[in-house]
């Protein structure tokens, strides 16, 4: 079908609800290596913790793409997906600071995560399903900056809580996790359903053209998944690589990041220490700067994209990113860091966006989502392997600490960058 030209609000209700699903990642990775640290969990074993997240990104996404490809009813096709996801991830942000051992962190950050790709997936989707060709990549930009504006918030939400509200940021065996992130999980709760239910109570969504090929269709195993993958357009190979090293990069960071700067730059020993929750506290506001400008980043894409095709403009963003990160390992004055996450910041703008502006052009309709699950593969394998093997890796040698992984993921950034390079410039739209 012509699908119909929307306007700014339509577009921003549409996207409105990555406000909140970001929100909630914001505060998971600014505060779940802590949150492990104060239960009890060794340096080696932070990789493994954190293995939730790709692993059910892994198994979840392309999943949900292809039921929700295959699916209509009262609420539509990705929608139903968007408010079962936003449910069960609202509880789990509810239950996870109250977590009494390290198991039970580790089991809800499962949950939270599966919860959390339930709602994410099919809203890449929807951009494609909803808007004409020369929309779309505006309407990943308008993603882009919603997540930009809800990772900057739930950054900074636990330090204001203490700053404005007087929370108390102190920890004991009664207590081993602060008050601030028991009020910053619970706010935070709140704020992902409500953003998810803005998006699914103000956006219709079109009815198949074809009603009876969607039920034939539903007759399709998983075995399509494997299908799909083997008729991989040649485009979104190309940028596989690209995904690989930029989210092995990223992984690197949001797992070592805030515990290097109160470890390794602020030199703390105790989780317990006024120096270890400072620390914490100057990496919350590093991952603040990254996120905010991140938000205005997205927003000059959409003029910078009339000048510069997609693929340089990431090309760009990543070599500013990937330097930004690995400075971090010669970088001890906390404003410094917060300088140097300028860069990650633009080349975080451009990872939300660009990718899936190569892409999105390259792929059939009927497989939207199942591709963008498969995609996804990209994002999360690296991921895993980072877990396995980085843990393996600090435990056998002990001069590789939180502070070299941070500064390897920079160096993952500026080999996606050279990567990028490889995608042919007529491949790459522009916004």
């Amino acid at each position: 079908m012509n699908k119909p030209r929307l306007n700014f609000w339509a577009i921003w209700n549409m996207s409105f609800g990555f406000f909140g699903i970001q929100f909630g990642w914001g505060l998971q990775m600014g505060n779940m290596s802590s949150i492990y640290e104060y239960l009890g969990a060794k340096e080696s074993e932070l990789p493994l913790l954190w293995l939730a997240a790709p692993l059910t990104g892994l198994l979840v996404q392309p999943i949900i793409g292809h039921m929700s490809d295959r699916t209509w009813c009262r609420m539509g096709r990705r929608r139903p997906y968007f408010l079962v996801g936003a449910i069960l991830a609202s509880l789990a942000l509810l239950a996870m600071p109250h977590s009494s051992a390290l198991w039970m962190a580790a089991g809800l950050l499962w949950i939270m995560d599966a919860s959390v790709n339930v709602s994410m997936e099919p809203f890449r989707a929807f951009v494609a399903d909803l808007l004409p060709e020369e929309q779309r990549t505006v309407g990943f930009a308008m993603q882009s900056v919603f997540i930009g504006a809800g990772a900057v918030i739930a950054s900074k939400l636990p330090q204001w809580l203490n700053d404005y509200a007087g929370i108390s940021l102190a920890t004991g065996p009664t207590q081993p996790i602060p008050a601030t992130v028991h009020w910053a999980f619970t706010i935070g709760a709140a704020v992902f359903i409500l953003a998810v239910l803005w998006t699914v109570f103000t956006t219709r969504e079109y009815p198949p053209d074809d009603l009876e090929a969607l039920r034939r269709s539903k007759s399709e195993g998983l075995g399509e998944i494997l299908t799909a993958f083997r008729e991989m357009p040649s485009r979104m190979k190309q940028l596989a690589a690209v995904q690989f090293f930029t989210w092995m990069g990223l992984f690197c960071m949001w797992i070592f990041f805030s515990v290097a700067v109160a470890r390794n730059v602020m030199g703390a020993t105790d989780t317990n220490s006024d120096l270890y929750k400072q620390g914490i506290a100057i990496a919350n506001n590093c991952f603040a700067t990254y996120n905010f400008v991140a938000f205005l980043a997205a927003m000059a894409f959409l003029w910078l994209g009339r000048k510069m095709s997609a693929k340089w403009i990431h090309v760009i963003s990543l070599a500013l990113g990937g330097l930004g990160l690995a400075s971090v390992g010669i970088i001890r004055d906390p404003n410094m860091l917060m300088l140097a996450f300028v860069g990650v910041g633009i080349a975080w703008a451009s990872i939300l966006s660009m990718p899936y502006a190569m892409l999105a052009n390259a792929l059939p309709p009927a497989r939207m989502g199942v591709y963008m699950g498969i995609f996804n593969f990209f994002i999360v394998i690296p991921q895993i392997l980072v877990a396995i093997l980085l843990s393996r890796v600090m435990e056998g040698f002990p001069q590789v600490n939180r502070l070299s992984a941070v500064v390897f993921g920079g160096i993952c950034l500026l080999v996606a960058a050279v990567l990028t390079l490889r995608v042919k410039e007529a491949d790459a739209p522009r916004l």
